[in-house]
This record gives C-alpha cells, structure tokens and sequence, in this order.
C-alpha cells in the first residue's frame, strides 16, 4: 500500500469512512503515478490530439487513425523499465505482450513491434552488457513466439542509464473499421475474465513502477507466456467477428483494480464482482492480491448473457480460461465481493480519478553555462576518428539486434529493419511507415529543442520512405517529478513536442508517461522517445543499389551545433554545447520537397543524417552498398566551419540522395523552384570513403574496413566484453 498521508485523507473525506484493507490496496494501485498519471495529466492536454483521421472513442487503449478504404491501424507505446531492470528478460518480454493486447483491446489483429532500448555505458559495465542481452532476448522469443515482426527500434547507451534499463515497445495493428470495439454496456450484462490464470506475480507492480528503484523486487515483475497471448489474440478475433464483445480492456498496471475501476468510469456505469470467481494459478490466494496482481495474458470482457455461450465455447475451442467474475450495475459503483461478503464498495470516479498535482518547476542549475564549449583537442588523424566513431555503440551497426527477431512473418514487411524506417503492406493498396527515435544528450542539453529534433528526426525516417507523417506517439520518460528541476525539463519536452506537433499538424494519437526512473546512481537524463507513422498512397522508396557514377545530393543546411553530438561526447568526452535546434520553416519545407522527389521516382535512395553526423551517414550508404564515395567539404550547404564540424555536426532536416545521372538535373530543378538549400556534394565511385579539403583528402579509408569496425564492435562488445 502506497498512499501517501494526505491522499489517504482525501480517501475518507470522499467515501466519508475509513477505507477497508481492501479498498486500501485498490486506489494504491489505481492512484500510483504509473496508473493515474496524477503529476502530469493536467499538461498532456497542450498536445494536439484531434486530426481528420484521428478515431476516437471512449475507453480505447491505443490510438485509431482512419487510413482509408475501410480500414485502420492502431498504435500504441508503453514501457518497462523497472521490470526489466531486475529481470531483463521477463520484464522485457511482458512489456511487448502488454501493449499487444492494448492494440488488441480496439477489436484489431497485432501486426508489428518496434522497441526502443537504453542502457548504460556497455564499453565498461558488465551489468549492462546482461541487461542489454538478455532483454533482447526477451524481446525476440516473446515476439517471434506470437508470430509479430518486430520490425524496427533503436539502441543506446548512456551512463545515465547505469544499472537500470529503458525497454519501451511500441506496437501497430490494423483492422477493418466496422470491427472496431464500441465500448458500451447495459445494466445485467457479465463481466468476464479470458486469458491466463491469475498468480502472486506482479503484485504491487504499478506501486513498483512508481518509486525510485533501490531493491530488485522480484514479485512484482510478471512471468510471460507468449503461447497464452497467441491463443487470446485468435480467441478475441474471432469473438469480435461474431460480435460478441461490447467492451475489452487489457490487464495492465494494477490489475484487476484498475481493470475494472476504468472500465467502469469510461462506461458510465457500477460493476460488481466476485473474487472467488477468478480463476487463480496458485490456492490460498487473499482477495487483494487477486486484485493487484499484474500476471499478464488477461483481458477484461464485456458481453451480454444470450452471448456468453458462444463466448464460452471460442475460450473452451482455444483451451484459454474463462471466468465470469461480475455484472454491470445500475448507479456508478466499484463492488467486489468474496461470496456474500464485500470486501470493497466504493465511487468509481473516485477510484479511477486520483486528483491531479500542480507540481513545481525550476530551470536546473547545470544548464546554466553548459551551452559554452571547452577547447577541444584538434583533430589530425581523421580516418581513425572516423572509423572509432563507426565502432561507437550508439552508432555501430545494430544487426546483431534485429537479427534475432523475426521481421518479416506476416508477409507484410516491405523495408525492413536497418533502413530509415520500416515499411509495411496494408490490405487497402497503401502502405505504412514506422519508426521511433529518441536522443537523451541533445535533451539534457536542451529539453525543449531536443524533443523537438527527436519529433522531427522520426518525421525525417518515415520521410525517407516515401510517407507523409500522419500522426505521433510520445513517451516521456524522466526521473522523480517532485524534483522542480526535472519537472521543468518535463514541462520543456512536452511544450516542444506540442509545439511541432502544432505545426507540423500532426496529431499526438496516444503516448506513456514514465516517472521515477531513477537507481541508486541517480536520475536518467530526460528521455523522450518518439514514434511517428507515416502513410503512402502508392508505392514506397525502397532503397535501390547503388552503383559508379550516382551523384549524392545534400538537402539541409550544416550549422554549429555540435552539443549532444556523438563527436564531443564520444571522442572528446565533452557533456555541452549547443545542441541543434530544428528550424520549423525549414524542416517542412525539405521534407515536402523529399517527398515530391520520392513520388516522382527520381531518386535512389533517401537517409537522414543524425548520429554521427554527415561523416557516418555517408558511410552507412557506402558500406550497405559496398561502393566508394567522394565527397567535397566545400560543396556542404550552411555555415562556413573547421572540417571536424563538417563532418560530425549532428544538424536537423538533413537529407542524402542518392541520384542516377540522368535524373540529377531534374532533381536540381524541382529543389531550386521549391527553394530548399542543397547542394552536390559528391559522387558514389571506387572503393573507399573519401572526404576533401580544397584538392587534399582528410578522410581516405577503404570501405570493408570501415564495414568490418561497424559490424563486428557492437556484437563482439556484447558476446566476448
């Protein structure tokens, strides 16, 4: 039980009594940070979440876009971060089946998994080198299991993250319209409880998620069974295709608790039950642990008596359990029995509606100053900083990763993981672009503008494939909210997100808020991670070969701002600078521009440039390619700058296209009429990477070598230490 001294007196000022055991352990579960979202609910609103495509209804778990023909997809993102740090691999692999069955809560069929991974410095710490491998592990048997693909994602490592671990997974469905769930429910019909059986793991796991971690404890991380979850997803089908359902929700965080408390308040209705009616995996279970047990594999369904039958025999067909564990009541009460004894009756909006933190906000002392830069030590040996930027971590080729999830079951996948973003096949003749990204040291530096270019480098990924960005989702992962320090970077990240999405009129469709991610060690850095989907009316880019002769075209312009890059941090060990900051105008302006191009059928192949800057993007053309490339430092559009700035700047809305000869022209045309700054700066030939200075190479390094760094450094780091 986790209610603080004053929420508990607010507790028996509502219900105007002392609380049961009982009632104690439900609102701990539904009142926790991780559950009620009571520091920041009251800000989310700033963010648009209204579009012409945008599907709303009450009680949704995930997010709904209309995507034509009939048809939408769903997203959704959530998080486990303290599970996965106890338990990397049971707590990683129950944060994908978790937000599975939040797709699968609308009436849509799960169709694709993105994960995003942090942890810390893997070049020196054992601990994260477990961590990382075996929530990978995690990730992939569970997914591989259900027969998703895990279709992209992101890796990175900070010191930040020391001895704990960020494991979001983001997830996609899609679905025909009409079979969309409309919540709703009338007096007398049953509440059931499908899925797994119900144990002691798990217990008190959202009240875990909401406090500074400092033990490993093991009971509240669940126990995965993807066999189970494969079952209920077909179970759920097929009884939304004879419609059986009135309302779903997903077990998640606080369990039963908040299953049945929200359900309730997003109905409008009173729901009484029975625990002794679960069906539980171990005897002896007490009455609130069947409550704010999190075991996984579980969902919430609403049908009607005459449809219970039917309902029945799909659960018996697909040897999953079914309980029928309460009935919805006249009035607006939360009632669970154990036979004739109530253990609990209380104001669902009470419950489900924990009152809302005004919380302080004070711009933290460290930014003040951090934007100024040491001298640095100069550079003369180029080609090896270049090549120990290719073996960096967060830059190395992630193969080792992706390789172990299966990308492609399901037939859907048409670009595939290690590209910008990734591509999947609607039923409607469109196609669907996906991808997250996030940057903690641009937003340590700078909280605003940094979520603001991890918004706009995802919009970039989806670009990059021939898609119009159509709507977001936000995870805003921080430490403890009652610092004002950390709050403001919060507040900072969201008012930026906000703005763009603005702008950009992309609407926010769903998101998580993650708080108290802190260990022993410390607070995270501010880690915002941010998905965008993107729609393409016809065909997609698929990156074509690149072969001698195909011009490379820079869109975007080069600036200063190297703060938060991987060069200063990784290379100079420096934490400061200007970070870059996304001009708006500009950022719209190139992408329109891109996807004209695109449209046209005009170019090869499009990539951002992002970690690591335009010396790393080129290479990771080059060495996908296994072709040479030359490139001139004086044809870089922007700011006049020292090489190493050139070539390492991590600068926003910035494009390579690779061109055929024939098609260069056209291209220069389109680009000049649309007003976008770009220039040619090179050409794809022989067999090493090559940058100039006036007539003199400052970079001259053969393409295997570089490829051999960028492979092999991550999975030997994680393989052999």
């Amino acid at each position: 039980m986790s209610l603080e001294p004053q929420e508990l007196g607010e507790l028996k000022s509502k219900i105007g009594r002392d609380p049961t055991p009982t009632e104690l352990q439900i609102v701990a579960a539904e009142w926790s940070e991780h559950c009620s979202y009571k520091s920041s609910k009251r800000h989310l609103r700033i963010l648009p979440m209204e579009g012409p495509l945008v599907i709303a209804e009450k009680g949704y778990d995930s997010g709904v876009l209309d995507v034509g023909g009939g048809y939408v997809i769903t997203a959704h993102i959530e998080s486990h971060n303290h599970p996965s740090a106890v338990e990397p691999y049971g707590g990683a692999a129950t944060g994908v089946g978790g937000v599975i069955r939040d797709i699968l809560s609308t009436g849509t069929r799960p169709i694709a998994i993105l994960d995003g991974l942090r942890f810390g410095d893997i070049s020196k710490d054992k601990q994260a080198r477990w961590l990382f491998k075996n929530a990978v592990s995690g990730i992939a048997d569970y997914g591989n299991c259900l027969g998703i693909p895990t279709v992209g994602g992101e890796v990175e490592f900070d010191q930040c993250y020391e001895s704990y671990a960020l494991v979001d997974v983001a997830a996609i469905g899609f679905g025909k319209k009409e079979n969309l769930v409309k919540n709703h429910a009338r007096k007398g019909d049953v509440v059931v409880l499908v899925g797994g059986s119900t144990g002691r793991d798990g217990i008190g796991g959202s009240q875990f998620a909401s406090d500074l971690l400092e033990s490993e404890d093991r009971s509240a991380v669940q126990i995965p069974d993807p066999f189970i979850e494969k079952l209920i997803i077909e179970a759920v089908l097929e009884a939304r295709n004879q419609k059986l359902i009135h309302a779903m929700k997903d077990l998640g965080g606080g369990g039963l608790s908040c299953a049945i408390s929200e359900t309730a308040d997003a109905l409008g209705v009173g729901i009484e039950m029975d625990v002794s009616k679960v069906h539980t995996r171990e005897p002896g279970m007490h009455p609130d642990e069947i409550m704010v047990s999190e075991s996984q594999e579980r969902m919430l369904i609403v049908t009607s008596k005459t449809k219970l039958r039917k309902l029945r025999e799909i659960c018996k067909k697909f040897r999953i359990g079914c309980s029928v564990i309460g009935a919805i009541k006249s009035g607006r009460q939360m009632r669970v029995k154990k036979g004739r004894r109530t253990l609990a009756d209380l104001p669902v909006d009470t419950v489900a509606n924990a009152t809302l933190l005004d919380l302080p906000s004070t711009r933290p002392k460290y930014l003040y100053g951090i934007e100024q830069e040491k001298k640095l030590r100069k550079i003369s040996n180029y080609p090896k900083t270049l090549l120990e930027l290719l073996g960096a971590p967060n830059i190395a080729s992630k193969i080792w990763v992706y390789g172990q999830y299966d990308h492609e079951v399901g037939i859907r996948t048409v670009v595939k993981p290690g590209c910008d973003a990734s591509v999947l096949r609607l039923d409607n003749g469109k196609l669907l672009s996906a991808k997250i990204d996030g940057n903690p040291k641009h937003c340590y530096l700078n909280p605003r503008e940094g979520a603001i270019g991890c918004f706009e480098e995802a919009c970039r990924n989806v670009v990059c494939t021939g898609a119009r960005p159509i709507g977001m989702l936000d995870h805003l992962q921080f430490g403890n909210p009652k610092d004002p320090e950390i709050f403001w970077t919060f507040l900072e990240s969201l008012r930026g997100l906000s703005d763009f999405a603005k702008n950009l009129k992309i609407p926010c469709i769903g998101g998580k808020v993650s708080l108290y991610n802190e260990s022993i060690f410390g607070p995270i850095k501010p880690t915002p991670i941010i998905g965008v989907l993107g729609l393409i009316d016809k065909k997609p880019l698929v990156p074509q070969r690149i072969t001698e002769g195909d011009c490379l075209i820079l869109v975007g312009d080069t600036k200063n701002e190297l703060g938060g890059s991987e060069y200063f941090e990784y290379i100079h060990k420096f934490v400061g600078g200007r970070c870059p900051v996304v001009d708006f105008k500009s950022s719209k302006k190139n992408m329109r521009s891109v996807l004209d191009l695109i449209k046209r059928q005009l170019l090869k192949s499009s990539h951002d440039c992002s970690k690591g800057g335009l010396a790393v993007a080129v290479s990771e053309l080059c060495m996908t390619n296994q072709i040479g490339c030359k490139v001139s430092l004086e044809k870089i559009p922007g700011e006049r700058l020292d090489a190493d700035r050139l070539l390492f700047s991590e600068s926003h809305s910035r494009y390579l296209l690779t061109v055929g000869t024939k098609n260069v022209k056209k291209v220069q045309e389109i680009l000049s009429k649309n007003k976008v700054s770009f220039r040619q700066i090179g050409r794809f030939l022989g067999d090493s990477i090559i940058f100039t200075k006036g007539n003199e190479p400052i970079i001259d390094l053969r393409v295997d070598k570089a490829q051999k760094t960028w492979v092999s450094s991550l999975r030997d780091l994680v393989l052999y230490g």
